[in-house]
């Protein structure tokens, strides 16, 4: 069939490369409109209850992930000159396109009790304009009397400040949103350099857009070090310009190709997807060296051209072909899992794999049978002097000194189990970012001195309509009250935001602004403050506009049936570990104060997601790599028919990856999203190693007779050195990830070079071992 195959390639060699060429002209038209993800990673699927949930509560209540922070330390913020110009910083915030809203000590309001009208007045606590040193510094000691905004806007402690600024959830998900974020750093770094002071900004919105523009531009660093590190190995191994250019060319169009199935598939270019086209290279260049391996060998056997690429096609093709399907494999049973990222992923990946394959099937035969015959330099790595001491050596440890890889195998074993219960599961919102990165230090910053960014919501619903409105609502609200309380003696978050903490404002402002009476109102008080409530509109247009963002906060925290309420909470990034811990101790308080016959108290916001999230996706990669091991073994199967070969091949790429898993426990690499994918990409690309020196042993051995031993050594020297290379293309390739920004990126990068690393020795050594023990009885039942 193969031969057939070859033989048809290279009588339609030129309709062959029309087609690829067009082709490929389609996918580039595709591929050149894809556009780069700026939504957070979407890793529970849309049926989950607690996505469900979330997707309520933003119905409800609006996006819990829009608002960018913006802190600073400054001792002499209330200088005049100073505050004059944070004031405009704080105006300019604004005016910026897309920017809702901005809460600063700027534009902070009081309550203040209108006696002849009874009602509360909002008016701003800083006047408008140029203001004396003595007027700022009247207003200044107003802002410190109102501890509604202690620990939300300022840190007495620290002298640290905190500007909040809600941008546009629409604008969020588009390109645009550079252009917003890129605006607010300008103004916030110009009020710094020009202050002396360090600012830090941070929040979902800047998280989500720098790394979305990390992401872009690590992918085309990558991809270009990945083409280059395969020109060098390849002009290093062939001596030949145009083998070089015929691989680099395949695997171009192979990413060409991945991006434009990303395109098709109507998927953007996230985290993980950004990988596909550098991947593409990294697995393409292989197929391409042992084509050609394939190729010089069959000129040096027959030194004919044509029927040295038909045989390259015989013995090549169904070996490349099961190799890329068990890479894809390795990829496209992520597509199983219901996470979105992953099945994005994992179908791209998966299909791209495949892709490559008959690229190469198509461009390698038709393109060589064009150029001149192999010359002499370019089969000189045939006979690699170094090379085949390092066979010859492996062919002695294999035979002479079996017992010993045995022994070295099960200490290698019981080290990596012993790491493996040293392995811990732990995630954290930005983990993926290094410590040194600004990201990382401005959210850090928060947590000191804010208790973190992260957001938590509450949801305390009623169960009946109006259940949140007169003297009854004062019960639930100090219920409420007692939550936060509680909540905010966490070290971990900071002090929670709800309408309790809106009528201990109104209290206060009740009792003539007395900071002692900012508290709940009683039965006895409460009716007095509920008439106050009703806000009045002041005539200044300053103030009027204080009044509207005034309700509108108001607004934002009950729905319109007076039913359900929410709680905000700002916390820090503790990770999976302890936030379970956390919020469990959190649910026990909550139950304790509402009973669940009369209360529906739910916990929400992208800090619940992310636990959710991760908890989803490291569950759903330890599915997908049982997956990928059965897939792998049927395939197997089906393509030696030995249940003692599928054992032998098995075992040489479990081992390797039992010793990451070990490494991992104890260098102390936790269980993630991003490390736990190195698994299954590893298996796939392993398991390739494994094929191909497989089939060329059930090839060589009816030539020797069935005899195992000469043809263990015959197909360690046949495929020793297309399989060291292409070793050599992989590591090199899987190595230039750990120079990325995302710690995640890195260990898939280190991870995977040294299971591979592991794979290809294993592969080399134990291999031929078990098949030379294993395969001895069939060898006795053959020959009767």
């Amino acid at each position: 069939m193969w031969k057939k195959l070859g033989k048809f390639i290279l009588k339609n060699r030129l309709v062959l490369l029309i087609v690829l060429l067009l082709s490929t002209a389609f996918m580039l038209y595709h591929a050149l409109k894809v556009t780069i993800s700026y939504e957070f990673v979407r890793t529970i699927p849309v049926d989950n209850p607690l996505y469900q949930q979330y997707l309520a509560f933003k119905k409800q209540f609006g996006d819990d992930g829009n608002t960018l922070v913006i802190g600073f330390e400054k001792k002499d913020l209330f200088n005049k000159n100073v505050f004059s110009d944070y004031t405009v910083l704080c105006n300019n915030l604004k005016k910026v396109d897309k920017v809702e809203s901005v809460l600063s000590v700027a534009n902070a309001i009081n309550l203040k009790k209108n006696d002849s009208t009874e009602k509360l007045e909002v008016k701003p606590v800083f006047p408008a304009g140029a203001a004396s040193q003595q007027a700022i510094d009247s207003s200044v000691q107003l802002f410190h009397s109102l501890p509604f905004y202690k620990g939300l806007l300022y840190n007495p402690e620290t002298n640290a400040y905190l500007i909040a600024v809600r941008i546009n959830k629409d604008v969020l998900a588009s390109k645009a949103r550079e252009k917003v974020i890129a605006a607010i750093e300008k103004y916030t770094y110009g009020f710094g350099e020009k202050h002396n002071i360090s600012m830090h900004i941070s929040g979902l919105p800047l998280i989500r857009t720098n790394m979305a523009i990390k992401v872009a531009k690590e992918m085309q660093w990558f991809l270009i070090g990945s083409v280059l590190i395969s020109a060098i190995i390849l002009i290093l191994f062939f001596r030949s310009v145009s083998a070089t250019l015929l691989s680099l060319a395949v695997v171009i169009i192979g990413v060409i190709w991945s991006m434009g199935i990303m395109h098709l598939c109507g998927y953007n270019i996230s985290l993980l997807t950004a990988l596909i086209p550098p991947l593409v290279v990294v697995i393409g260049i292989p197929n391409c060296i042992y084509f050609l391996n394939k190729y010089h060998t069959s000129w040096i056997d027959v030194a004919h051209k044509e029927e040295s690429l038909v045989e390259m096609v015989n013995r090549m093709g169904i070996i490349t072909l099961f190799c890329n399907i068990s890479a894809a494999i390795g990829f496209a049973v992520f597509a199983l899992t219901k996470s979105a990222i992953l099945k994005e992923f994992g179908v791209v990946a998966g299909i791209s794999i495949i892709a490559i394959f008959f690229i190469s099937l198509a461009a390698i035969p038709a393109v060589l049978s064009y150029l001149p015959p192999p010359k002499q330099r370019h089969i000189k790595y045939l006979d690699s002097k170094w090379l085949d001491v390092v066979l010859t050596k492996i062919e002695k440890w294999v035979f002479n000194h079996t017992k010993l890889v045995y022994i070295v195998t099960i200490i290698a074993l019981v080290f990596s189990v012993a790491g493996i219960f040293r392995l811990v599961s732990v995630g954290h919102m930005v983990d993926d970012i290094p410590q040194t990165d600004r990201i990382y230090v401005d959210l850090k910053f928060f947590e000191r001195h804010f208790k973190g960014i992260m957001p938590l919501e509450i949801v305390v619903d009623t169960k009946k309509k109006y259940g949140l409105s007169g003297m009854k609502a004062l019960d639930v609200f100090s219920r409420i009250d007692s939550l936060s309380q509680y909540i905010a003696a966490k070290k971990e978050m900071a002090r929670p935001l709800s309408l309790a903490e809106g009528l201990k404002f109104a209290k206060q402002a009740f009792y003539d602004g007395d900071s002692a009476n900012y508290a709940m109102p009683n039965t006895f008080d409460g009716a007095f403050v509920g008439d106050y409530l009703k806000v009045k509109k002041d005539s200044g247009s300053s103030s009027s506009a204080s009044n509207n963002a005034f309700q509108q906060l108001m607004n934002a925290f009950m729905d319109s049936a007076r039913q359900k309420t929410r709680v905000s909470v700002n916390m820090a990034d503790v990770g999976s570990k302890a936030l379970p811990l956390i919020l469990n101790d959190i649910k026990k308080r909550s139950d304790q104060l509402f009973d669940s016959t009369k209360y529906n108290v739910t916990f929400t916001g992208t800090s619940i997601t992310f636990l959710e999230g991760s908890r989803f996706i490291i569950n759903g990669l330890k599915e997908s790599i049982m997956w990928a091991f059965l897939l792998i073994a049927l395939c197997m199967l089906y393509l030696f028919k030995s249940v003692r070969i599928l054992i032998c091949s098995l075992i040489p790429n479990i081992v390797p990856l039992m010793l990451t898993a070990g490494i991992m426990g104890w260098t102390g690499v936790p269980l993630k999203p991003s490390t736990v994918l190195i698994f299954g990409i590893a298996l796939g690309i392993a398991i390739d190693v494994t094929i191909r020196f497989l089939v060329t042993y059930r090839q060589q051995l009816p030539m020797n007779n069935n005899m195992v031993k000469p043809t263990v050594m015959q197909t360690i020297h046949h495929t020793g050195i297309s399989i060291i290379y292409t070793s050599l293309v992989l590591i090199a390739g899987f190595s230039i990830f750990i120079f990325s920004g995302f710690g995640g990126t890195q260990a898939l990068g280190w991870l995977t070079s040294l299971t591979l690393l592991f794979a290809t020795v294993t592969n080399l050594v134990l291999l031929p071992v078990l098949l030379n023990v294993l395969h001895k009885p069939l060898q006795k039942r053959e020959r009767l």
